[in-house]
C-alpha cells in the first residue's frame, strides 16, 4: 500500500486513488525554525502536516506578531486560503522539525473533492478552523491577563519552555513586565515550578483552567 493510504484522511482510497494522489504531491522535511509558508503568499499547495509542530501568527503593519494557534499533526494548515483562492493569511513557523505533505491544489481539486469522503474530511477540518478562531477572539476581547497567560500555559507547554518570556507577552498583546507580575503570583500561588532556565518543572492544570474557563 502507498504511504499515502496510511494517513488518515486518506485511508479509504482505492489503490489507483492513492497512486493518482501520489503523483500530484510531494512530502517535505522541514527543521525547526524554518517557514512552511508566509503571510501573503500564494496558496497553490494544500499543505498536510504529518509531523512535528508548528506555530501560526500574523503580522501587524508595524511589525508585531499576533499568536493564532499552535498546530500539531495530522492537520491540515490553512486550508480555507486554498478553497477561497487567496493568499495565505497567516505565517507557519516550525516549532520542532517536522514533515508535510503538499498536495497540488487546483489536480486535488479537480480530481478528488467530489469524493464525499475527502470532503467530510475537508469540512471538519475547515470546522476545527472556525474553532480556533473564535478561541483566538474570545482571548483577546474576553479573557483577562492572568487568564491570557494560564491558557497559553496550558495549550503551550512547549513553546512556553522555546521562546523568551519578551517574546511570549507579545504574543499574548501585555507588556513584559505584566508578563513577569503574573508568572511570579503564579509561582507564589504555587501554580507553576520553573526550573532555573525558567523551563516549566510542573504546573496545577486544574488551578490553571479556572482562571480561563468559566
Amino acid at each position: 500500500m502507498s504511504v499515502l493510504g496510511q494517513i488518515p484522511f486518506f485511508k479509504e482510497l482505492r489503490e489507483n486513488e492513492l497512486e493518482q494522489l501520489e503523483k500530484i504531491s510531494i512530502i517535505k522535511k522541514y527543521k525547526k525554525g524554518e517557514f512552511l509558508f508566509m503571510e501573503g503568499e500564494d496558496s497553490k499547495w494544500l499543505h498536510l502536516l504529518l509531523k512535528g509542530s508548528l506555530k501560526l501568527y500574523k503580522t501587524t503593519p508595524k511589525g508585531k506578531e499576533i499568536f493564532m494557534h499552535q498546530l500539531n499533526a495530522m492537520n491540515f494548515v490553512a486550508e480555507l486560503a486554498n478553497f477561497e483562492n487567496i493568499k495565505f493569511p497567516a505565517t507557519a513557523l516550525f516549532i520542532n522539525s517536522g514533515e508535510v505533505l503538499k498536495i497540488d491544489y487546483e489536480k486535488f481539486y479537480n480530481d478528488f473533492l467530489s469524493n464525499p469522503k475527502i470532503s467530510v474530511a475537508i469540512i471538519k477540518s475547515l470546522s476545527q478552523k472556525l474553532k480556533i478562531a473564535s478561541e483566538v477572539l474570545h482571548q483577546e476581547l474576553i479573557l483577562s491577563s492572568e487568564a491570557k497567560v494560564a491558557k497559553f500555559l496550558m495549550d503551550h507547554q512547549d513553546l512556553f519552555n522555546t521562546l523568551k518570556h519578551v517574546k511570549i507577552a507579545s504574543i499574548l498583546n501585555m507588556t513584559p513586565e505584566t508578563f513577569s507580575r503574573i508568572l511570579a503570583k503564579f509561582k507564589t500561588q504555587e501554580l507553576i515550578d520553573l526550573d532555573q532556565n525558567n523551563k516549566i518543572i510542573t504546573i496545577s492544570e486544574e488551578k490553571l483552567k479556572e482562571l480561563f474557563d468559566n
